[in-house]
């Protein structure tokens, strides 16, 4: 069930192996969030692409772990491993 749009500020979008969570008023932020297979190489390839993460993975673990970062206007965004 969807929830009520007039009470209700977020919706979690999945399109076959995708998940997208939008996040409006529940957290401090905005927050935008992704659930991939493996944060570790998105991690990986974002710091090799110059982006600055405002939480790292650690990469000598195995399994659940997540990263986030800001866009410029601030918003959250975490891809989070579970």
């Amino acid at each position: 069930m969807f929830p009520d749009t007039e009470n209700e500020k977020w919706r979690i979008l999945k399109s076959e192996n995708s998940v997208i969570g939008l996040f409006q008023g529940m957290f401090e932020k905005n927050i935008l969030t992704f659930n991939p297979s493996d944060v570790r190489a998105i991690q990986k390839h974002l710091k090799s692409n110059g982006l600055k993460l405002v939480k790292e993975a650690d990469e000598n673990t195995e399994g659940p772990e997540s990263i986030m970062l800001e866009d410029p206007d601030g918003n959250q965004i975490l891809i989070d491993q579970h």
